[in-house]
C-alpha cells in the first residue's frame, strides 16, 4: 500500500504546473487531494480529471497572499476531506526583475506570493498538526534560492526566504513529529516558465519533476535539489569567491539575453 493512501494532501497552486501534476500523481496513489488555487476554472478541470479516474478531491478558490482567505479555504477543505496530513505549498509566480527595469511593485508581488503565501498556507494547517502531533509540511523552492541570479532578483530572494523559513520550522517542529521538506527543482517546463525568456537554459519536464518530488516526500526528506547537472553549478556559484561567482553568473546572463 502506498504511504499516501487515504492521506489528506493539501496542495496550493494545484490548478496548473507542478502543483497540478503532484495532485494527479498523489491521487493515483490513493491520497485524498485538497486542491487550492486562485483559478476556479483550473480547479474545476483538475477535480473533474481526478474524480473521473476514481480519485477523491475537493477544491477551494483562494489567493495565498490573503491569510484570512487561505484560513477559510483550508477550513472548508478539511471539513470535506479531513485534517491535513501533508501540505504542499506549491503556489508561486515568476517574473523578471532586471536592474534595467527594476520595479519595487514587481519585487513585492513575488515576495507576497512565493514567500508570504507559503507562510499563510503553513499557518492555516500548523495548529492542527501540532495538536495532533503529526504532519508533514513541504514547500516548493528553487535552485534559484542558492544565489541571486541575473534578471531574477525578486524570484531568487523569495525562494531564498522559503529555504530560511523551512529551515527554521524544521528544527522546532521535530519534537512534534512534524516533518518539513524543502524542494528545490531546477527550471521546469510549466506555464510559469513559459512566460519567461529562459530558452537558453535546459528544462525539466513537469512529469519528471513531480515524480522526483513525490519520491522525496515519501521519504519525508528534509531537503532535495535536482537535477544534479544544475545543482553542482549553483553550489559552485554559492561557494566560489564573489568575483569568480559573478563572472560565471554573467555568463548565464549572456545565455539568456536574446541575440
Amino acid at each position: 500500500m502506498s504511504s499516501f493512501a487515504d492521506r489528506v494532501v493539501l496542495i496550493t497552486g494545484a490548478a496548473s504546473g507542478i502543483g497540478r501534476q503532484l495532485a494527479i500523481l498523489l491521487s493515483r496513489e490513493g491520497a485524498r487531494v485538497a486542491a487550492l488555487d486562485i483559478s476556479a476554472a483550473g480547479l474545476a478541470a483538475l477535480e473533474s480529471e481526478l474524480k473521473n479516474a476514481g480519485g477523491r478531491c475537493a477544491t477551494a478558490v483562494a489567493d495565498v497572499t490573503n491569510p484570512l482567505a487561505v484560513r477559510d479555504a483550508v477550513s472548508q477543505l478539511e471539513s470535506q476531506m479531513g485534517p491535513t496530513d501533508l501540505l504542499i505549498a506549491s503556489a508561486g509566480v515568476g517574473q523578471e526583475t532586471s536592474a534595467e527595469t527594476f520595479s519595487a511593485e514587481a519585487f513585492s508581488h513575488l515576495i507576497q506570493v512565493n514567500l508570504v503565501g507559503v507562510a499563510n498556507s503553513i499557518a492555516a494547517v500548523l495548529p492542527g498538526m501540532r495538536e495532533r502531533r503529526r504532519g508533514h509540511l513541504a514547500a516548493l523552492s528553487s535552485l534559484a534560492s542558492y544565489r541571486g541570479l541575473p534578471r531574477m532578483a525578486g524570484y531568487s530572494a523569495s525562494k531564498a526566504g522559503v529555504n530560511a523559513l523551512m529551515d527554521s520550522l524544521r528544527v522546532e517542529l521535530r519534537t512534534y513529529g512534524i516533518a518539513c521538506s524543502t524542494i528545490c527543482p531546477g527550471w521546469v517546463r510549466t506555464p510559469m516558465t513559459a512566460a519567461l525568456n529562459l530558452s537558453g537554459l535546459p528544462m525539466l519536464e513537469v512529469e519528471d519533476a513531480a515524480v522526483r518530488i513525490v519520491a522525496a516526500l515519501r521519504r519525508r526528506q528534509a531537503f532535495v535539489a535536482f537535477p544534479a547537472r544544475d545543482v553542482w553549478q549553483v553550489r559552485l556559484l554559492r561557494y566560489l569567491p564573489r568575483p569568480a561567482a559573478d563572472w560565471l553568473a554573467h555568463r548565464v546572463l549572456q545565455r539568456l539575453t536574446p541575440k
